[in-house]
């Protein structure tokens, strides 16, 4: 295959793809799927924060399988909450979703799904140090 025809083709595509866009409109944004990819990401940091803090705490106080239990019901614990942010965001209609006019309702959303992803492993951790460092 000659690279010149697949590199037009690529340029080809692109082009394709700009031309229905208008020169300075605004992509719009789908709220649905930006929520979506949000929940995906709080979880996986979610965990990673309980994996390294939260049973970092828990090992420093006991040993055997309790912290290990302890991480499973925390992130079991902590998918109802996701699932409640993007349900509220996929029940959307199409005019909806990329409706400009839900962008505050989007950022405030997503700002406490944030708070929660990284707040609560910090919280759970302090908590842990302070029961350990009273008994």
């Amino acid at each position: 295959m000659d690279h010149r025809s697949h590199g037009s083709s690529r340029a080809a595509a692109r082009a394709g793809r700009l031309a229905g866009r208008t020169r300075g409109a605004p992509e719009v944004r789908d709220w649905r799927r930006a929520m979506s990819d949000h929940v995906a990401y709080a979880l996986l940091v979610y965990t990673g924060l309980q994996i390294f803090m939260t049973v970092k705490a828990l090992n420093e106080g006991g040993s055997g399988l309790l912290p290990y239990a302890v991480l499973v019901i925390l992130v079991a614990g902590i998918i109802p909450a996701c699932r409640w942010f993007e349900k509220r965001w996929s029940g959307l209609s199409d005019e909806q979703a990329g409706d400009p006019a839900h962008a505050a309702a989007f950022r405030r959303d997503a700002a406490a799904l944030w708070l929660l992803a990284i707040g609560l492993p910090i919280a759970l951790t302090i908590l842990i140090k302070a029961a350990f460092a009273l008994i």
